[in-house]
């Protein structure tokens, strides 16, 4: 079976120039998120996150979801209204408040952030988790919020991963809770050294040997299945190209790139999903070769077939939202650097953070911690 040549087309010439004024209006919106994502984190995510999931797990979640949602639609907000960012979608449209898989291809370090424009406008951008490296969880203040929103983390080797995936998938089976749970089964975002040694596999074993994307790993989406196969309404694939270069992180945050994201998705009933191991392997990889195939096609035409109509973010509504973040940041800024308590409670919070996300630890509920204790007098009686 022959290797063919990457097809990528991530290394182009950008879309904007990296001129000073970009630079310093880059710099004014990383500090506002990172600054407003810290009193986010330790005003109100440690509250709804902690605090309210020692009494309820739902209310917690639900709690955090309003937070922690007003703060991740300013991502959008940068991207489309202050980076001018096109965001297209094609294809199938997703319903409200559904509990769904997603499952992406992953060109790049920030196609994650993306599925945040779509998730705005389905309501459930509070809802939405990852399956992401473990690496990032330890980055300062946002992998702080990654743990109060529950992604989860994985080494990327199955031995690792198995147990802690599968633990934590367990607790999102409950129905009433909604869910959007995204996956890049690539493990990785696209490179041609990557897609290289990916063909090269697949060769070797006789599979499918793809230029867009990289040989998706299987292990990951079979235990997503089988952990929350009853509880899942659909499976949502999704494939992202860019125009006219595939960013980076300070792309997005300086505005030099992409001029135009385009997502196109599908819907696959869960009752159509093979049951066995082996048979949602195989489906998975079949799955990637129409990725790989549409992909093709839009590095010729330029978009996605079945174009689809979502609308447009409000201005208005982002401004608004944006104000009253950047508000109530402000005056806990000035509580926290004027106040002794204040500054105490900053403290405890931080130090309760860094080893709850290093050690991946969240409180159980008073009662089921009760209930754990009388089942074990009694199993000892």
């Amino acid at each position: 079976m022959a290797v063919h040549t990457p097809a990528s087309s991530c290394f182009g010439a950008k879309y904007q120039t990296l001129a000073p004024l970009r630079i310093l209006r880059g710099l004014v919106c990383l500090l506002v998120l990172l600054s407003t994502a810290f009193i986010m984190l330790v005003f109100f995510g440690f509250i709804s996150a902690v605090i309210v999931r020692l009494f309820s797990v739902r209310y917690s979640r639900r709690a955090t979801s309003f937070f922690f949602g007003a703060w991740l639609a300013l991502w959008p907000f940068l991207f489309e209204k202050i980076n001018k960012t096109k965001v297209v979608f094609s294809g199938d449209d997703v319903p409200s408040r559904e509990r769904i898989l997603l499952i992406a291809n992953h060109r790049t370090e920030v196609d994650w952030m993306y599925l945040w424009d779509l998730a705005l406008r389905k309501g459930c951008l509070g809802y939405i988790k990852y399956i992401l490296k473990s690496s990032l969880m330890r980055l300062p203040v946002f992998g702080w919020s990654f743990h109060i929103l529950e992604f989860i983390p994985v080494e990327r080797k199955w031995e690792a991963d198995e147990s802690i995936m599968r633990r934590m998938l367990s607790t999102f089976n409950d129905p009433q809770d909604p869910l959007w749970l995204a996956l890049f089964p690539e493990g990785t975002d696209f490179t041609d050294q990557k897609c290289l040694r990916s063909q090269k596999y697949a060769a070797e074993h006789g599979l499918p040997v793809l230029k867009n994307v990289l040989l998706p790993k299987t292990k990951g989406f079979c235990a997503c299945l089988q952990e929350l196969r009853e509880s899942l309404t659909a499976v949502y694939d999704v494939t992202i190209g860019y125009k006219n270069r595939c960013p980076s992180f300070l792309d997005n945050v300086f505005g030099v790139d992409p001029s135009e994201v385009h997502m196109h998705i599908r819907c696959i009933p869960i009752d159509t999903i093979p049951v066995s191991e082996s048979e949602m392997s195989t489906w998975l990889i079949n799955r990637f070769q129409l990725k790989d195939q549409l992909l093709s096609n839009f590095q010729i035409q330029g978009q996605f077939p079945d174009p689809a109509t979502q609308r447009d973010l409000s201005g208005v509504k982002s401004i608004l939202n944006c104000m009253t973040i950047v508000a109530v940041t402000g005056t806990c800024m000035y509580y926290s650097f004027s106040s002794v308590w204040f500054k105490l409670y900053v403290s405890l919070v931080c130090a309760y953070l860094v080893p709850a996300t290093y050690f991946n630890i969240r409180p159980q509920p008073i009662h089921t911690l009760l209930k754990m204790r009388s089942n074990y007098h009694l199993s000892n009686t």
